[in-house]
């Protein structure tokens, strides 16, 4: 706006021409002084700060502590409002960590990570005094960066001869432990920017865990929620696709140190197979970041509340295993879900096949489901079942096995043939558009079904 009006003061004084430079200078000097007296103006009516910034990026930043907090200004003079940083929720106990690792473990319908990893990161934040915790999205403004950090790769251990290859290359003093945190810094680095808040991909028994303890590592704080509401076998499955949010430049650092950038891809599964591409190289999980975006796209496409859910989810499971109650009937009132079937693990069949483990497991009915079959069809995560051979509940819905007397969740990597299981489903509503479906239904994963709400099946 003021320069408009330079402009326009400068033809007004000039209208009538004139002779040197010394007039010129003169209109310059008149010029000045009416823009600097309209500048006064401005300020006197909006009761706005135009003090210099002491940093150039929007959001503004201030230093604090070694990282910096955007803040904002707030219509007083000399006066700003940080990021508003109030934990909604944190986990303060090693109490509350089981209970929270615990819900994020059923919540990861038969993946999302070993459970005792994620475990053991939060207790360790514990012990060294770091914070853990997490804020509501209406905390987040709408101009603050948020990222997602993740693991790419195989958790399979090193055989004689990898181990040999491995060698050859030289991979074998690790640089980095925690190598999330790295993959946030480097995507900051790389795009110039200062992450504020950590978003998880998905629930996981260590894919939830993992990142929260990086944003505690770094100083930074969780958004409540995800950006699935479950586990996910594909990072193309996570709601920012829904709504055509960019996931690269995705960042990658495994725990040698190599350290690449993956600047774009032409769609999700290109960028998927890269990130697995240059696991492969590490022999191992490589930390990477992506899905840098300000806190109004993240709020757009997050899955709300859902930590908080588990932190509920594994405290209720607890609480019943304490009073002798039934810890499935806890777990089901505490999801708003329905028990889908009680049985034993009668087979089970699988794969390691593109990096994923696909298998069926076969169960047989007992007590009240005696007589009946359940089958359920899985890609690192349950996606397709079959009661007594028909098409049952499905992905983007939840199924989860746990234990029938505990209700402890079982990952597919762990469940095994005569375990007594409960089988526990709940509703994910996040995917029931036409673009949900076609990422996490049924067709998707090469089955001709039709996605039926797991509320229709069970009225």
């Amino acid at each position: 706006m003021l320069c408009c009006m330079a402009g326009l003061e400068y033809m007004k004084m000039s209208k009538g021409g004139h002779q040197n430079e010394k007039l010129d200078e003169q209109i310059w000097i008149e010029m000045l002084r009416k823009i600097g007296h309209a500048t006064q103006q401005v300020k006197r009516h909006l009761e706005i700060d135009f003090t210099p910034s002491p940093h150039y990026q929007t959001p503004l930043y201030q230093q604090t502590r070694g990282r910096e907090k955007p803040y904002f200004r707030n219509g007083k003079k000399n006066s700003y409002s940080k990021v508003k940083d109030m934990p909604s929720e944190s986990i303060k106990t090693e109490q509350e960590a089981e209970d929270f690792v615990l819900g994020c473990s059923f919540m990861g319908t038969g993946g999302g990570g070993d459970p005792t990893v994620g475990l053991k990161l939060l207790l360790e934040d514990l012990k060294e005094g770091r914070e853990i915790k997490w804020v509501d999205t209406s905390q987040v403004p709408d101009d603050a960066w948020t990222c997602t950090p993740f693991y790419m790769g195989s958790i399979a251990p090193p055989s004689p001869d990898t181990k040999k290859k491995m060698k050859q290359l030289g991979l074998v003093e690790k640089k980095y432990e925690n190598t999330l945190t790295n993959a946030i810094k480097q995507l900051e680095k790389y795009r110039g920017i200062n992450v504020q808040a950590i978003v998880p991909v998905e629930l996981g028994g260590i894919n939830t865990p993992a990142p929260l303890d990086a944003a505690a590592r770094m100083g930074l704080t969780a958004v409540d929620g995800d950006y699935a509401g479950r586990a996910i076998p594909e990072i193309g499955q996570a709601t920012p696709v829904l709504y055509d949010k960019k996931l690269c430049p995705i960042t990658s650092v495994d725990t040698w140190g190599n350290t690449c950038i993956i600047d774009d891809a032409v769609n999700y599964d290109v960028a998927e197979a890269l990130g697995k591409m240059i696991s492969t190289v590490a022999y191992g999980l490589c930390g990477q970041s992506g899905f840098a975006m300000s806190g109004r796209e993240m709020k757009e496409a997050v899955v709300l509340g859902t930590l908080t859910e588990c932190l509920k989810l594994g405290a209720a499971i607890r609480k019943a295993r304490e009073k002798g109650a039934s810890p499935v009937q806890a777990a089901v009132e505490a999801i708003n879900g329905w028990l889908l079937f009680k049985g034993k693990v009668a087979k089970k069949e699988w794969e390691d096949k593109e990096g994923y483990m696909y298998g069926v497991h076969t169960f047989k009915g007992i007590d009240k489901d005696k007589g009946h079959t359940f089958k359920i069809w899985f890609k690192n995560e349950n996606h397709i079942s079959w009661k007594d051979n028909q098409p049952y509940v499905t992905s983007p819905d939840i199924m989860e096995v746990v234990q029938l007397k505990t209700a402890t969740p079982i990952t597919n990597t762990n469940l095994k043939e005569g375990d007594t299981v409960a089988i526990i489903g709940k509703k994910n509503e996040k995917y029931r558009t036409e673009k949900g479906l076609q990422v996490l239904g049924p067709t998707h994963f090469g089955f001709k079904l039709k996605y039926t709400p797991i509320e229709k099946l069970l009225r």
